[in-house]
């Protein structure tokens, strides 16, 4: 007898679908599936959401804090998104935002004490729940994982060719 597979992107798999179809909807169940367990953990743990502890990472790697448009380009959202991320972290008093001399249309994020001090926690937990989350796999696995998905994501650099697209003239 089988142990039932959980609902997930994989359920979609036929019999005969082709080996790189599977593997990207394994990879795809995996990541939304530690996305999901870390999303559902910030917010039990810390009552914060993923993209503001995302936003919050950013600028724990720029102490000297980030405009609106490089958080922007680095969260991969758009400036409406950062903005209102950063309109709450604001309100709850860890980040601020400051005017800069050159130029006081313009201002940097940067976090405050409290959000240092705040992060550091939440950082260490999250560093945890994500190390628990892949020790399914000893260190070598690891590790041959990682190389593995560097060879693929490498591949993906270059631009995707319309080989082997069909293409209709009508």
């Amino acid at each position: 007898m089988s142990e039932a597979l959980p609902l997930d992107l994989e359920n979609r798999l036929q019999a005969d679908d082709h080996t790189s179809l599977r593997l990207w909807l394994r990879l795809l169940s995996t990541s939304i599936r530690i996305e999901d367990t870390i999303r559902q953990r910030l917010r039990e743990g810390f009552g914060i959401t993923l993209p503001r502890f995302d936003l919050m990472a950013q600028l724990e790697r720029e102490p000297e804090g980030l405009t609106m448009g490089e958080l922007s380009r680095r969260m991969m959202v758009t400036g409406g998104n950062v903005t209102t991320i950063v309109d709450q972290l604001t309100k709850e008093d860890l980040v601020q935002r400051v005017t800069l001399p050159e130029d006081r249309r313009s201002y940097r994020v940067t976090m405050t004490p409290v959000g240092r001090a705040a992060f550091a926690g939440m950082a260490r937990a999250h560093e945890q729940w994500v190390k628990d989350l892949m020790a399914g796999l000893d260190e070598h696995q690891q590790h041959q994982l990682h190389h593995l998905l560097g060879v693929l994501k490498h591949g993906l650099v270059t631009p995707i060719s319309t080989q082997g697209q069909t293409h209709d003239p009508d």
